[in-house]
């Protein structure tokens, strides 16, 4: 993933690869303080090829939406 995405960068923006990898990192980093805790923490695994940002996301939303649609808020 972290691969697709600096060439991506590299692509679309012209920067060097070198730079283009800086900057994925950056932005990962940031996000990592934004997201909630749960995904934040899988950020690392997620850009390593491990489980899918979606799956983590559908989990921790599930954990937190499933009881109130439940009813058990």
């Amino acid at each position: 993933m972290n691969e697709q995405l600096t060439n991506l960068i590299v692509k679309r923006t012209g920067i060097t690869q070198e730079n283009a990898q800086k900057a994925v990192l950056v932005v990962f980093d940031f996000l990592k303080t934004k997201l909630p805790a749960p995904i934040a923490t899988q950020l690392d695994s997620f850009l390593s090829g491990g489980t899918t940002i979606t799956e983590q996301a559908g989990g921790f939303l599930k954990s937190k939406v499933g009881p109130v649609l439940a009813g058990k808020s």
